[in-house]
């Protein structure tokens, strides 16, 4: 259920910002989106999996925290990083 080194590190070399990053948010969110779709559809499967859903609630919470912080300090990024992810704001 946990994303895979290969696909992190391909999220990381997608979403980094400069030569050597890899915790800025759009690289944090990248993976957290990535982490969230695959744990909604093992809830799709197991929906009384009480555990996994909070931890999908708890990430979801990250998400949308960070998401507020990059909208709040480069509004620019924020635009193209919800484009690219497909997500809805």
């Amino acid at each position: 259920m946990s994303v895979t080194i290969e696909r992190k590190n391909e999220l990381v070399s997608e979403f980094k910002t400069h030569e050597s990053d890899t915790g800025s948010p759009e690289v944090q969110i990248s993976i957290l989106t990535e982490r969230i779709r695959e744990l909604t559809e093992h809830l799709k499967e197991h929906h009384h999996d009480f555990s996994s859903r909070r931890g999908l609630l708890q990430m979801v919470s990250r998400r949308n925290r960070l998401l507020r912080y990059l909208s709040r300090t480069d509004r620019e990024r924020y635009q193209t990083l919800i484009k690219r992810l497909g997500l809805r704001k």
